[in-house]
This record gives C-alpha cells, sequence and structure tokens, in this order.
C-alpha cells in the first residue's frame, strides 16, 4: 500500500471542494468563523473521505471492469483495509461533531447516514443524484449549526437551519446536476445529462446574484450590497460559470467518456468558486476570499489525482 494507491483511493484533490461549505455555512448564518467552524470543516472532511473509501469499496467489482486502475483492483489497496478506513474515518467526523455541539452532532449524524446509505444501497438507483446533493445541503448546514456553538449548545438549532436553507439547496442543486453527469463517465454516450447540467448551473448562477437573501440569526436584516460587494459577487460567479458550464458543453455535444470525465471533474471544482459565492452573497467578503485561495491548490494537485 502506498501513500500514491491512498491518495488516489480517497481522492485527495477533491478534498479542496469541502471546507468551503461549513464557511459558506457560517456566513449564512450571519455568523464569523470560529473553533467550531473548524470541527465541522474537520467533521465534513473526515466524512468526505469515508465516503471515497467506501465507494470504491462498494465498486470494486465494477470498477475491476470499467477502471481496473483503481487502487483496489489494481490491488494496491485490499477491500478489508478501504472499509475498516471508511469506518474510522466515520468515527472521528462524528467525535470531532460532537465537540461542536449536539446540533452539529445530530447534523452530521444525518450527513453521515446519507453517505453510507449513497454508497452501499442508492448510488444506483434512481434516488442516487438527490442522495448525494443531499449529503452536500447537510455538509453546509453543519456549519450554519456549529458556528457560534459548543459541547453545551441544545438542540434545535432552527433559526441556523432556515438561514442555510436557500444556500444550501443552491449547492444541493449543482450537486445533483453533477452527480447525473458523472453516472456516464465511464461509458459516454448521454448528451441529455450534460445540456440538463448546464442548464441547472445557470439557474443557479442567476439565484446566486439574485437578490439579497433572508434576515439572519437573531433577526437581524444584512444591509443593501455596497458596490465592491456586488463587484465580488459577480465575479465570484462568473468563476463558477467559467469553470462548470465549457466543460459541460463540450460533453455535450461529443459525450465521450474522457470529455464526460472532465466535465465530472470541472463540476467538482467549481464547488469551490460556488461556496466562495455563496459566502460573499451573505456579506463574507473575508471568508469568500479565504475560499477562493482553494482553487489553484485543488488546480495543481487535480493534475497528479483525478478527483473522479
Amino acid at each position: 500500500m502506498t501513500a500514491r494507491a491512498w491518495a488516489e483511493l480517497l481522492r485527495i484533490s477533491a478534498l479542496f471542494t469541502v471546507p468551503g461549505d461549513a464557511l459558506a455555512g457560517a456566513a449564512a448564518a450571519g455568523r464569523r468563523p470560529d473553533r467550531s467552524t473548524a470541527l465541522a470543516m474537520g467533521t465534513s472532511l473526515c466524512l468526505y473521505e469515508a465516503g471515497m473509501a467506501l465507494n470504491d469499496w462498494a465498486d470494486r467489482e465494477e470498477d475491476a471492469v470499467d477502471r481496473p486502475h483503481r487502487p483496489i483492483p489494481s490491488g494496491r489497496i485490499t477491500p478489508r483495509a478501504a472499509l475498516t478506513a471508511a469506518g474510522a474515518l466515520t468515527a472521528a467526523g462524528l467525535a470531532l461533531a460532537a465537540r461542536a455541539g449536539r446540533p452539529a452532532l445530530g447534523v452530521a449524524t444525518g450527513l453521515a447516514a446519507t453517505v453510507w446509505a449513497y454508497d452501499l444501497r442508492l448510488k444506483h438507483t434512481p434516488a442516487g443524484p438527490a442522495a448525494m446533493a443531499a449529503a452536500r445541503g447537510l455538509d453546509l448546514a453543519l456549519g450554519a449549526v456549529a458556528t457560534g456553538a459548543g459541547p453545551g449548545r441544545a438542540l434545535p438549532a432552527r433559526t441556523e437551519l432556515t438561514a442555510a436553507a436557500l444556500p444550501a439547496c443552491l449547492l444541493s442543486a449543482h450537486t445533483y446536476a453533477v452527480t447525473t453527469v458523472s453516472r456516464h463517465e465511464a461509458q459516454g454516450g448521454s448528451t441529455g445529462a450534460p445540456l440538463a447540467a448546464l442548464a441547472a448551473v445557470a439557474a443557479v448562477g442567476g439565484a446566486v446574484v439574485g437578490e439579497r437573501p433572508a434576515p439572519v440569526s437573531g433577526g437581524a436584516v444584512r444591509p443593501p450590497r455596497s458596490a465592491p460587494a456586488r463587484l465580488l459577487l459577480t465575479a465570484l460567479t462568473g468563476g463558477y460559470l467559467r469553470t462548470a458550464a465549457r466543460p459541460l458543453a463540450h460533453a455535450a455535444l461529443n459525450p465521450s467518456p474522457p470529455l464526460t470525465q472532465r466535465a465530472v471533474g470541472s463540476g467538482i471544482r467549481a464547488m469551490i468558486p460556488l461556496q466562495a459565492a455563496l459566502a460573499a452573497r451573505a456579506g463574507a467578503a473575508g471568508s469568500a476570499l479565504a475560499v477562493m485561495g482553494l482553487v489553484p491548490l485543488a488546480r495543481a494537485l487535480s493534475r497528479k489525482v483525478s478527483p473522479t
């Protein structure tokens, strides 16, 4: 077992798409990132990597035919090691969530259950894309309920969940679109999925730059956006659209496996500017710029380890 094999199994280049969920959730709740936000990020990273390991364990027989180079079918990592890693990472993620308070643990438990249900039962069913979309939405909600909380915080956290509802739905819609395309990445041949995803990406971008979100936790009302804030939001949304839309258009015109896989990879990386745009939409320019700092890292690492 080599570090390279584990990097491929865990798809570490896609890890940079995870921290922005918690930051966007904190921004939606109208709070500054704190220690509990960091705990939410750690939870998200652990559960994401658990899902990656579990995914390859569940798909080991299918990958032996379609993608024999993957770590498990190639013999570089044993199925038992992958399953053990998935269990250990899940436990670690829930332990971190518990330190962020009961609301965070409640959301993280739902997130972990969704991840395991997707990989073990739902991935190859019509409910698969919806389950993956729900996982991303829950991940953003995790950042919203964790930030500003602590171990003594009691359930429920309705105000934070309400504030995070729209950004979570937008991130979920993007995830749903990319997941539907990913179902064709091994064989290609689908024009409809990339076209539908392209329409969804355009709709998400339009919603992000739409009207300012509703009042945040505590009943505070956000002031109108300043000109610099509008410019930042427009630029970040444009970055999201450029990252996701062009590869999807190419895949629709030529639905070959390589172009479909490229569209999926770009769709995954597009989550970073989308998260940044959602943070900027909520008035958290600092968080938005911090999230965008992950883009060059994700791009550089994706050249060495595929995110799909």
